[in-house]
């Protein structure tokens, strides 16, 4: 999943305004940012392969180091931890873990089976609708995230709040997402080790800079604040 983390991290900004955006788009693609960070140094292990769809066109051979339950906690937690010593909150920090641990929850249904249990169970999570569904597996992460953008878009208007700019933006990401635009087929096509360390490094700034952005578009609505507080 990607698109619809960011969905989840809307969700819970307008469930809860009072929690900066920052900690929680940044926290619904934590795990994945150490992800990419493992796939480049080594730790990780993925293969380039056209035929994985719906967009990601690589086989996750190895990402225990992120993507078990366990090492999810772990990397949460300590995201947790950087956030109450920035904002000396401990709402803030529990909700930043809750929004990177929604991140592992949201993967289930859709990974294939690569979610162990801890680094190098045999325990595996993972209900398999990538490889199950295909293309079509697009078209129901689109739909999860549909569901909770109108949900973040009526709480929000109801704390007159405008998350047009935040709904366009993650629909076109949602598209530039899509199976037949993704730029992980071009990568997945390229040698090694060119392959695995440009997916890697996608990766790592996919969770950083729309996340950013998508703060931003917070920022705008709240003068009051600091942009890391909005």
């Amino acid at each position: 999943m990607y698109f619809g983390h960011f969905a989840v991290a809307a969700a819970l900004k307008a469930h809860k305004p009072d929690v900066p955006a920052l900690p929680l788009f940044i926290g619904a693609g934590v795990i994945d940012i150490v992800n990419g960070l493992m796939i480049v140094g080594g730790a990780d292990t993925v293969r380039g392969n056209v035929n994985t769809l719906p967009y990601l066109y690589f086989d996750l051979v190895f990402i225990d180091w992120d993507h078990s339950l366990l090492m999810a906690a772990v990397w949460s937690g300590l995201f947790a931890w950087l956030c109450y010593f920035f904002y000396q909150n401990n709402k803030v920090a529990w909700f930043a873990f809750l929004c990177s641990m929604l991140h592992w929850c949201a993967d289930v249904p859709v990974h294939n089976q690569d979610l162990a249990l801890y680094p190098y169970s045999d325990i595996k999570f993972g209900w398999g609708w990538w490889a199950k569904y295909g293309e079509w597996s697009w078209l129901i992460e689109v739909g999860f995230m549909a569901v909770l953008l109108a949900y973040a878009w009526i709480k929000s208007k109801a704390q007159h709040l405008d998350l047009k700019w935040q709904v366009v933006f993650l629909s076109l990401t949602a598209v530039n997402m899509s199976p037949w635009l993704s730029p992980m087929k071009h990568v997945a096509q390229l040698s090694e080790p060119a392959a695995h360390l440009l997916h890697g490094f996608l990766v790592t700034i996919g969770y950083v800079i729309p996340p950013l952005i998508l703060v931003w578009f917070y920022a705008r609505n709240r003068k009051d604040v600091k942009w890391w507080q909005a």
